[in-house]
């Protein structure tokens, strides 16, 4: 039998659009008080408004920046102790290897796989007192590269790797980690591809395959953690019926 979040905390980060906000409304929805992390106040802060005072909690965070995050940690603290952590702020900048776009490259690192471990470092003991869950955001990038995707893929195979090492870690606390790996989302994703071509590429790919929105992978994201306590879903692959890898 699946368990409302009547008096669960969660943390959601790159909540101000896309998975991450549908997210917020699904575990909302299911009785969850949420906390919205993101470097877009004004967007986070419309969020909160529309959930409602009490029921949700607008935080500026950047997750590359660790003192932001022990910042946000203090003020989450407001809705009392977190038991959700979903980890969904992420880029995803396709460009060829061999143009070179070290800088890229490092946004990419920085934000989806060293900030998720780095804000689960900040919330990690509350999330071991008493269980919980830590909820990863990674890609079908994370099973199989392509080009293009090298370096993208490259951090969601790290999100994988560091996941099921932390599963091993935490298990004896209660507390599930769940690897959520979607295909094409119809998201802000594309709008950061800086080659033009890419960016068409990606964008007509999406088409082909009649890509999911973001509430298909919120859905499954409430419906993971709405499960009973002995029960963890531990990976999760999500793509468009028409997807062909």
């Amino acid at each position: 039998m699946a368990q409302n979040l009547d008096g669960r905390v969660a943390v959601i980060t790159g909540a101000s659009s896309g998975i991450g906000e549908a997210t917020a409304r699904a575990l909302a929805q299911a009785g969850a008080a949420v906390a919205l992390l993101a470097r877009r106040e004004d967007r986070v802060q419309a969020l909160a408004d529309e959930l409602g005072e009490g029921r949700a909690l607008a935080v500026r965070a950047d997750v590359t920046d660790e003192a932001s995050l022990r910042a946000a940690a203090e003020r989450v603290a407001e809705l009392g102790r977190v038991d959700i952590l979903v980890n969904n702020a992420g880029q995803m900048l396709l460009s060829e290897f061999a143009a070179g776009k070290v800088d890229e490259w490092r946004a990419m690192i920085d934000i989806n796989l060293t900030g998720a471990l780095v804000t689960t470092h900040v919330f990690l003991d509350q999330l071991r007192d008493g269980g919980g869950d830590i909820v990863n955001l990674s890609s079908v990038a994370g099973r199989k590269s392509r080009p293009t995707g090298a370096v993208y893929s490259a951090t969601k195979w790290g999100i994988g790797g560091w996941s099921e090492g932390l599963r091993q870690e935490v298990q004896g606390d209660g507390v599930r980690v769940i690897v959520v790996e979607p295909g094409a989302v119809r998201t802000e994703l594309a709008d950061h591809i800086s080659d033009p071509e890419i960016n068409e590429a990606t964008r007509g790919m999406w088409d082909t395959v009649e890509a999911m929105v973001p509430e298909d992978i919120a859905e499954v994201i409430a419906f993971a953690v709405t499960r009973p306590p002995h029960v963890a879903l531990n990976e999760i692959l999500i793509r468009p019926t028409r997807q062909p890898n």
